[in-house]
């Protein structure tokens, strides 16, 4: 019981954001986050990394319907509740929208987030490796 209360506790301090490390999108969502994360804390892994095989179930084999996941203390949010979640964590106007954005019903969101998703390759690109952190990047991103 102690390990797990452990880890709920580090997940409180630090949540990690689980993205689609080729996405172009994805990857300009988690340059928001560093640019508005001044404190460092949130952790950032792939979803194609060792740190995802080990905490999440295994994804689809289609990439277009992964989604952005949070795990934090209270657990795991996907799509449209992890971005918002994410907003509200980050405080001032962007922790506003992200609990005005919670308050509408999540089948509703979810549906715009899924339609996002299913063509964000077609519209953004996407990149023929995972994103590489830069120095600075190092000390959030997990392998």
């Amino acid at each position: 019981m102690a390990v797990a209360e452990s880890s709920t506790e580090i997940l409180r301090e630090h949540p990690i954001i689980f993205f689609d490390g080729v996405c172009n999108l994805c990857n300009h969502s988690i340059d928001f986050v560093l640019r508005a994360d001044k404190a460092r804390v949130f952790r950032i892994a792939s979803l194609q990394g060792d740190t995802a095989r080990k905490l999440l179930a295994p994804q689809s084999g289609e990439p277009e319907v992964w989604s952005m996941v949070l795990l934090d203390g209270n657990g795991m949010h996907e799509r449209s509740g992890a971005a918002l979640r994410v907003l509200k964590r980050l405080g001032g106007l962007r922790g506003f929208l992200g609990c005005i954005g919670l308050c509408f019903p999540g089948f509703l969101r979810d549906f715009i987030y899924r339609l996002i998703a299913r063509y964000r390759y077609r519209c953004f690109g996407r990149r023929e490796t995972c994103r590489i952190p830069t120095d600075d990047e190092s000390s959030v991103f997990l392998p």
